[in-house]
């Protein structure tokens, strides 16, 4: 039997640590499959951005996002890892966002302890909510889940609100809750990495997203560090909309897209990404021997 998205993702970072880029929409996430890596990262501040056009402030639905997630998790065989922001709601509320999630196909689930509004989470101006909160929310979700393969990932953005010691005594309960693994954001020195990774027993995610509070470390860096999964969150995202600005200067100073086809995708290329000839097959096995 296949395993399931959750086990899957288990498996994977039990082997060795892993690097998860953030996938914007399910024709990115293809690309990522190809090119090899183990998961895909859905993002809270890519849905926002990329898809709907808002900042990552908690705008978006667990409707939209429960859709986003099968999109992903349909196009693709790597497990999705889904940012569920602070679990859209209370404890009930948290309940029915797991078995959203993890009906649309989700291998993982995050939910972070801040208050509504929420903040991106490197920005300053974050208020958390009590440890006692989050931690009935992962109970909640662990309850839910009807797959105890699925991974719920505790995040907690204690660092930049009271601190690396807070940060690190809240995962340690949010492990008690029944969270699997600890997603410590923003901490702000390859030190600060090192100190929580042998403070908590548990596997544990880190953020590498470009601009903000924390150093780029490597994988290799990370992984020497006590991580299991290190997030791109919308390292992709930014490349592909600094790549239109620039087209879209070219076409505008030279009034074509010549200039631009060898940095294009072909027909060809994308045709074998979708696996097009496939779809073409198909469609005339329907119509083969009909009178």
């Amino acid at each position: 039997m296949t395993p399931s998205p959750g086990k899957q993702l288990r498996e994977a970072v039990a082997q060795a640590p892993i690097q998860v880029p953030g996938a914007f929409n399910a024709l990115a996430a293809m690309l990522i499959e190809e090119a090899g890596f183990e998961a895909a990262y859905l993002s809270g501040a890519a849905l926002s951005a990329g898809t709907l056009a808002v900042p990552d402030v908690g705008l978006f639905t667990l409707t939209e996002l429960a859709q986003q997630t099968q999109y992903l998790a349909r196009s693709v065989d790597i497990p999705i890892i889904v940012d569920a922001d602070t679990g859209f709601g209370d404890v009930l509320n948290v309940e029915r966002t797991v078995i959203e999630l993890e009906s649309a196909g989700a291998a993982a689930i995050q939910i972070e302890d801040q208050q509504l509004p929420k903040r991106c989470g490197h920005l300053s101006g974050k208020t958390l909510v009590e440890p006692e909160q989050m931690c009935a929310k992962l109970k909640a979700a662990a309850n839910a889940r009807s797959d105890e393969g699925l991974v719920l990932i505790a995040r907690t953005d204690a660092r930049g609100v009271t601190g690396l010691d807070d940060a690190i005594e809240r995962s340690k309960r949010y492990l008690d809750a029944g969270a699997d693994w600890i997603f410590p954001e923003a901490l702000e020195s390859k030190e600060e990495f090192e100190r929580f990774g042998q403070a908590i027993e548990a596997p544990l995610v880190a953020n590498m997203t470009e601009f903000g509070k924390s150093p780029l470390l490597t994988l290799e860096e990370l992984a020497d560090l006590g991580y299991s999964a290190v997030l791109y969150p919308v390292t992709l995202m930014r490349v592909a909309m600094k790549m239109v600005e620039a087209a879209l200067v070219t076409m505008a100073e030279t009034g074509s897209q010549k200039e631009l086809l060898d940095m294009m995708q072909t027909r060809e290329e994308l045709y074998e990404l979708l696996n097009y000839r496939g779809y073409e097959d198909r469609d005339r096995s329907y119509f083969s021997g009909t009178k």
